[in-house]
């Protein structure tokens, strides 16, 4: 997979689609665990801040760090 988009050379869309690649939902949290990685958020929800070009990926990355 490649490094995520920086928000400076990326369009939200580019972002949304970079999130949805890395994070896919297979429709079973029990299955895959990014829902429980996220504390319940869906990956699209919590990156928002880096969809919305507010964040880079890894400052949003580093705030789910346990």
């Amino acid at each position: 997979m490649s490094n995520a988009p920086q928000v400076v050379d990326s369009t939200e869309e580019k972002r949304r689609a970079y999130v949805k690649e890395r994070f896919p939902c297979i429709a079973g949290c029990d299955q895959c665990g990014f829902c429980a990685a996220y504390h319940g958020l869906d990956p699209e929800t919590a990156y928002a801040d880096y969809i919305a070009g507010k964040a880079e990926f890894l400052e949003v990355s580093l705030r789910y760090r346990r």
